[in-house]
């Protein structure tokens, strides 16, 4: 069973400051976790962690990652922003994104982030609008289906991401015609797997390739990208990923195919976002309405806008009912937000304790992809963000949203001072 890392006693008393709906992450948590990263891949000299902003876009929660280490994965020209304001630059910035406009180009290159290409036709337009680095790496599909000898992990053929095998070797060679001095390789193959099988064989595949890309082009390739990948247990009964079998199984795949190869100072990088943050964040709300027709409902003051996955995808995510977490589950309830949409439902027939209006309810995982996913479909607000820190005082990060937020953008016009 998974257990909230905050207490009813203590969500009584933040609720007292900061009423629900609101994500909560755990500070010491997150320490720890990007610790037990350094640790599980402390055999490789160059290794770093490049987190994952789009997970969880927020500049307190990438300071703690930043003092623990952690570089940045940026895909956007806000999320450049982000890092700057953070004083992040050069190699410390890792900028993958794809149908990339111009000005996002230029920032990366403004800030000397290390580039990583998603497509071949990106060459010459990086070249005309910004200028080619002295470091850049690609990204590459192998296409088909990716697995491993635990099954079918994903299907790459049908992703829009990254250069075939033979764009690969031919923008390498153009690159280095252009004067490109270093090089990387960067894939994501498969997404939130449950397998310490996972990264040790995409390791595989990218070393052998690396080696080719050496041997075909000549050039330096300076590092290896792993990307993202590396999921949460969602449902309580699943087994989480052991990250130090996982680095293990890295360094046996750099030992055989890279060091005979003599590629063996090749750095190795990774761009964790759920595997960093998502077990560290709770989306909390509290019950306010029960309806009976048809099936049970439980209304709660949160909706889709503060964490979109179980409408979009139907994800699991559990919940505990604060206070009631030794009760029988003798109770099968929808469990809803407001929006006009029926799919805006953070779980549906889950067994449950009777739940009473005013319950207070945890709903965990949403460290990662929850809050970043929000909007404002049916003008409803996103929620506020704190932080349990180390010492258990609790830390506003992002206030709540308010009406005059949702109406900014009408400032230029007549209507603005009759919204406010």
């Amino acid at each position: 069973m998974k257990k909230p890392f905050v207490t009813l006693e203590q969500l009584k008393d933040i609720v007292k400051t900061y009423p629900t709906p609101f994500h909560i992450y755990d500070e010491k948590g997150i320490r720890e976790n990007a610790r037990k990263l350094k640790e599980a891949f402390a055999w490789n000299k160059g290794f770093k962690e490049y987190f994952a902003v789009k997970a969880t876009p927020n500049p307190y929660i990438i300071n703690i990652l930043k003092e623990e280490g952690c570089g940045v994965d940026c895909s956007s020209l806000t999320e450049l922003m982000l890092a700057k304001a953070l004083d992040y630059k050069g190699e410390d910035i890792m900028f993958s994104s794809n149908v990339t406009p111009a000005e996002e180009f230029m920032m990366a290159r403004e800030l000397n982030a290390v580039i990583n290409l998603d497509d071949f036709t990106h060459i010459e337009f990086l070249e005309r609008v910004a200028g080619l680095p002295k470091i850049i790496s690609c990204r590459y599909n192998p296409g088909g289906i990716f697995t491993t000898t635990n099954g079918i992990m994903d299907n790459p053929g049908d992703a829009k991401y990254g250069f075939t095998k033979e764009q690969l070797i031919e923008g390498f060679r153009i690159l280095k015609d252009k004067g490109v001095e270093e090089f990387g390789i960067h894939a994501f193959l498969a997404s939130n797997t449950l397998s310490n099988e996972y990264y040790p064989t995409l390791a595989g595949v990218l070393f052998k390739l690396a080696v080719e890309l050496r041997d075909k082009t000549g050039v330096n390739i300076k590092f290896i990208n792993l990307s993202g990948g590396i999921g949460v247990p969602y449902l309580p009964d699943e087994k989480p990923n052991d990250i130090m079998v996982i680095g293990e199984g890295v360094r046996k795949a750099f030992e055989e195919i890279l060091v005979p190869a003599g590629m063996g100072d090749i750095a190795i990088y990774t761009e964790l976002g759920r595997y960093m943050l998502a077990p560290y964040g709770h989306l909390v709300a509290s019950a306010i309405h029960e309806k009976n027709i048809y099936k049970q409902y439980i209304g709660l003051d949160a909706c889709a806008v503060n964490l979109m996955r179980p409408a979009m995808y139907r994800a699991y995510h559990h919940i505990t009912v604060m206070g009631k977490e030794d009760a029988p589950c003798d109770y099968k309830y929808d469990i809803t937000g407001s929006l006009c949409e029926n799919n805006d439902k953070f779980a549906i027939d889950r067994m449950l304790p009777k739940i009473d209006v005013g319950d207070l309810i945890v709903i965990h995982d949403t460290g990662a992809h929850g809050f970043s996913m929000g909007y404002n479909y049916n003008g409803k607000l996103k929620s506020a963000e704190l932080l349990l820190k180390e010492d258990n005082s609790v830390q506003l990060i992002r206030r709540a949203e308010t009406p005059e937020d949702y109406f900014a953008t009408f400032d230029f016009g007549e209507y603005f001072s009759k919204l406010l």
